[in-house]
């Protein structure tokens, strides 16, 4: 089983523009999350797929392996199919290009999923991660997730899911943490399939694969690191990388 990794990573931001480019203590952000991921040696290669010149520009200045990407992608999963169409691979881990701070542990568990899936049943594996406070779990910047018994993922949301009607009952809260491992089938399904409504209306990607059947495993993790999405979260992983 052939696994690679791909690192989505567009130089334009809504809430931050540029923050790949950021300064995370004496690199980019982008180079620190490519350095990191090539540091776990659970792939054969590790790829930054980029539509900017400056992103492109760096990881190859700093030895690494980047791909321009040819059309205009409206999401991560959109670049990574174009650009893993003619790669040969079993399973692609999208790693966002904001993680600077991916570690072996949980890549290695989704990876897993993989491994044991004998039948070929699981098209997609991801992370979640437990969340108590309430101001994060109401926070829309922070992607929800609800699973059945076996750990599929049944709906994400930006809302709080489950809505705490019962205050009696004791209800666990899961953070989407944003990577994924893919069948390269259903990666390169994806490119073709149209957006619906609650994709649109969520702005979620990986509620696209839902809404058309796919399974995606969802695999608890303790370890959560630090996403950049606003200069506040740059400020806090500097603080984290000292």
């Amino acid at each position: 089983m052939k696994i690679i990794s791909m690192i989505p990573a567009r130089y334009s931001a809504s809430r931050f523009p540029g923050k790949l480019m950021q300064n995370l203590a004496g690199k980019s952000v982008i180079l620190r999350t490519y350095e990191a991921t090539v540091a776990t040696k659970l792939f054969s290669e590790v790829y930054v797929v980029t539509d900017s010149e400056i992103i492109f520009n760096e990881i190859e200045s700093h030895g690494g392996k980047a791909i321009m990407s040819v059309k205009t992608h409206e999401s991560g999963s959109d670049r990574i199919a174009e650009a893993v169409a003619d790669i040969d691979c079993d399973i692609v881990i999208n790693v966002q290009g904001d993680e600077p701070f991916t570690e072996r542990e949980s890549l290695a568990k989704v990876i897993d999923v993989f491994k044991d899936d004998k039948e070929k049943e699981i098209d997609l594996a991801s992370l979640m991660v437990e969340i108590k406070d309430w101001e994060e779990i109401s926070n829309p910047n922070t992607v929800k997730v609800i699973v059945d018994q076996e750990s599929f993922a049944l709906y994400f949301s930006r809302s709080p899911i489950p809505f705490p009607r019962d205050k009696e009952v004791r209800t666990r809260y899961f953070k989407h943490k944003g990577i994924y491992a893919f069948r390269k089938e259903a990666i390169l399904d994806f490119a073709v399939l149209p957006m619906q409504f609650l994709e649109a209306t969520e702005k979620i990607e990986c509620i696209r694969y839902l809404e058309y059947g796919k399974r995606i495993k969802m695999v608890e993790t303790t370890i959560e690191g630090v996403e950049i999405d606003t200069p506040e979260d740059l400020e806090r992983a500097k603080k984290l990388w000292k």
